[in-house]
C-alpha cells in the first residue's frame, strides 16, 4: 500500500519508516495589515514557548492606485504549515479581501495546510435572516474562506457559536472568559464576595454565566426593550445589585451606547461600581467619548482589534493581550495536541506566565 503521508521519501527508507517520520516542518506565521502588533506579539510568544526564533513570513500586502490589493510572499512556503493572522475588523471589506488573497497566494505556492487565525471574525452579527430579503453574510464569508483554500479556522468568541456549523472545515473557537477570569481574580483580590456578573441582555446570558461559574459569582441580567431599531426605550435589572461590584460581560462593544446606559441603570439600582469586560473593542463613532464620560470605572477589552490612538489614550479603557492564548493555540494545532485545554483558566495561567497573580483559596 502506498504511503499517503509522505509521497516523496529518501532512497533507502522503507514504507513503514516513511509513515513513522515525524513532521519536521515548523509552523509559519504570516500577517495582513489588520493587526500587525498582535501578529508580532504572537510570533514573540511562539518564540518564547518553543525556544527557537519564530518570525513573521516576509511578504508585502499593498494596494494599487485604484485600491486593488496585491500580495507577494518572499519566502518559500512549499509544504509548510501556514497560519494567516488577520482580523476582519474596520475596514472589514479590505481586511477580508486581504485574507482571501493571501490565502490564494499561499495555496498557489503549494503550502501544505493553511489555517486562518481570525481574532475578530467580522460579519458574525449577520448570522441569520432577521427579516425578509436580508442575507446571511456570515455563511457567505464562510463559503468564501473555504473556496479560497483555508483548511482550518482559529478564532476567539464568535458572536454566535452556531457559525462554526457554517464551515465544512474544522473551526476552533477560543474563549476570552478564562482570561477574563484570571484578570478578575487578580484585580479584585479580597473583594470576590462582592462581585456580581451582569449580562447586558438576555441573549448574552450563557456567556455571562460562564464567567460567573468560573469565579463563583452570582448572575444578574439587564433586560432591555427597544422602542425602535438602534434605540433602547427601557432597561430593567433582574437581580439584586445593591452594594455589588458589577461586571458587565459581552463579546462586542461597538458604539457603546447600550453599554453605557446599562452601567447607568446598574448604578441607579444601587451598584457600588460598574466595570465591563468585552472581548472585541470595535469602539466606532462616539464610543470612546461615551465610555470616558460614563459611570463605568473600567472597560476591559482584548487586542483582537488593533486599538486606535483614542482607545489607547482613554483613561478608563484597559487592554488585555490575546497573544499568549493564540500562540499556544497555534502550537497546539500544529503539533496535534488539545486546543480545548485552553478553555480552562487554570491551564491558561502558566501560558500567561505570571501576568495574573491571585490568591487561591
Amino acid at each position: 500500500m502506498r504511503c499517503q503521508r509522505h509521497e516523496s521519501v529518501m532512497i533507502g527508507l522503507t514504507q513503514r519508516d516513511c509513515c513513522q517520520m515525524p513532521n519536521q516542518n515548523e509552523p509559519k506565521l504570516i500577517s495582513g495589515n489588520a493587526n500587525m502588533p498582535l501578529a508580532k506579539a504572537v510570533a514573540r510568544r511562539m518564540t518564547m514557548h518553543r525556544g527557537t526564533a519564530m518570525n513573521l513570513v516576509d511578504a508585502r500586502v499593498e494596494r494599487f492606485n485604484d485600491a486593488e490589493i496585491f500580495v507577494e510572499v518572499f519566502e518559500n512556503v512549499r509544504g509548510e504549515d501556514m497560519y494567516i493572522l488577520q482580523s476582519t475588523s474596520n475596514p472589514a471589506n479590505d481586511n477580508l479581501m486581504e485574507l482571501l488573497i493571501m490565502t490564494d497566494a499561499l495555496r498557489r505556492s503549494s503550502a501544505a495546510r493553511i489555517t486562518a487565525v481570525i481574532p475578530y471574525f467580522g460579519y458574525a452579527r449577520q448570522d441569520r435572516r432577521s427579516k425578509a430579503r436580508t442575507p446571511i453574510t456570515a455563511k457567505l464569508v464562510a463559503n468564501m474562506l473555504v473556496e479560497a483554500g483555508v483548511e482550518r479556522i482559529l478564532t476567539l468568541d464568535l458572536h454566535a457559536t452556531q457559525i462554526q456549523g457554517f464551515f465544512d472545515i474544522p473551526v476552533d473557537n477560543l474563549y476570552a472568559a478564562p482570561v477574563f477570569a484570571l484578570d478578575v481574580m487578580n484585580e479584585f483580590q479580597g473583594q470576590m464576595s462582592d462581585i456580581m456578573v451582569v449580562s447586558p441582555d438576555v441573549g448574552g446570558v450563557a456567556r455571562a454565566r460562564d464567567l460567573a461559574q468560573r469565579i463563583g459569582a452570582p448572575l444578574s441580567i439587564v433586560d432591555k426593550r427597544r422602542g425602535k431599531p438602534g434605540e433602547v426605550a427601557e432597561m430593567t435589572v433582574i437581580g439584586d445589585v445593591k452594594d455589588k461590584i458589577c461586571l458587565i460581560i459581552d463579546d462586542i462593544v461597538d458604539t457603546a451606547g447600550t453599554l453605557c446606559k446599562a452601567a447607568e441603570v446598574l448604578m441607579e439600582n444601587g451598584a457600588r461600581e460598574v466595570h465591563s469586560y468585552i472581548t472585541h473593542g470595535v469602539l466606532s463613532g462616539p464610543a470612546v467619548e461615551r465610555v470616558t464620560k460614563s459611570v463605568m470605572k473600567n472597560l476591559v477589552i482584548t487586542d483582537t482589534i488593533e486599538p486606535t490612538p483614542a482607545v489607547s489614550a482613554a483613561p478608563n479603557i484597559r487592554i488585555i493581550s490575546t497573544a499568549p492564548i493564540f500562540a499556544q493555540a497555534i502550537l497546539n494545532t500544529w503539533n496535534g495536541t488539545s486546543v480545548s485545554s485552553l478553555f480552562n483558566h487554570e491551564t491558561l495561567e502558566p501560558v500567561y506566565e505570571g501576568q495574573f497573580r491571585y490568591a487561591r483559596a
